[in-house]
């Protein structure tokens, strides 16, 4: 059945025709789609017409184009957020239904390096711990969290504690409060390192986000490089017009 025509685009009806085939299950999460020569006959419009769809459905993250093999639907995103809240993994988590969870991988104790001088306004030897970490969903790795914070803002037991939130330790003396984040987002493809981790296959994107946290008095208390999967989790922004 070909698409209905309406005063708009072909591409963009196309696009809703897709979607709307995507929504009602008629094309599955990871199934590979019917080939260009098939789409475009079914729907009506020419290869060029579908091809401009799908290079934009691409982009929007509801197929993937893997080359030499075919066009396949991404399953949706189960955590969603926006960026403007400064929640935690586990909520977000939490939120889905979900439980979450923790694989602890390392903590280490060094002197600052000069990044970390620059960032915590610290002195060269002082001590800032790395702490590398897994979150789970049900069992399920989703993201690997990389977080950096001086030694003297962290309760000692808290390496050995790992069920306490990393935002729960640093206020537990009272002396500080996590007030606001800035935070840098950077999709990249397969990871040498984290990709495994995540049981990612080669096609599936990571979203990293590095995010400074400032307490009360604008001082960075911690540091975070968070590596979540695309196909897992998505953010959003509301902006507003000024």
């Amino acid at each position: 059945m070909t698409i209905k025509t309406d005063h708009r685009h072909l591409y963009l009806q196309v696009i809703d025709r897709l979607k709307s085939d995507i929504e009602k299950g008629i094309y599955q999460e990871n199934e590979k789609l019917p080939s260009e020569f098939e789409l475009s006959k079914s729907l009506g419009v020419s290869r060029a017409t579908l091809r401009e769809a799908l290079r934009l459905l691409e982009e929007e993250n509801v197929i993937i184009r893997r080359h030499g093999v075919g066009t396949f639907v991404n399953p949706k995103p189960v955590f969603t957020s926006g960026i403007e809240q400064l929640s935690s993994i586990s909520s977000m988590i939490e939120q889905a239904g979900m439980t979450p969870g923790t694989i602890f991988i390392k903590a280490t104790e060094e002197k600052s390096t000069e990044d970390d001088v620059k960032r915590f306004q610290t002195n060269s030897d002082d001590n800032v711990i790395t702490i590398e970490r897994v979150r789970t969903a049900d069992g399920e790795p989703v993201v690997y969290c990389i977080d950096k914070v001086p030694a003297t803002y962290l309760p000692q037991q808290f390496v050995n504690n790992q069920d306490i939130s990393l935002f729960s330790a640093l206020e537990k003396s009272g002396a500080i409060h996590v007030n606001y984040a800035v935070t840098y987002i950077d999709p990249i493809g397969f990871h040498e390192e984290v990709s495994p981790i995540l049981d990612c296959g080669p096609e599936t994107a990571l979203l990293v986000l590095k995010q400074l946290h400032y307490d009360d008095n604008d001082r960075v208390v911690l540091y975070s490089k968070n590596y979540f999967r695309a196909d897992k989790f998505s953010f959003h922004v509301v902006r507003k017009r000024v």
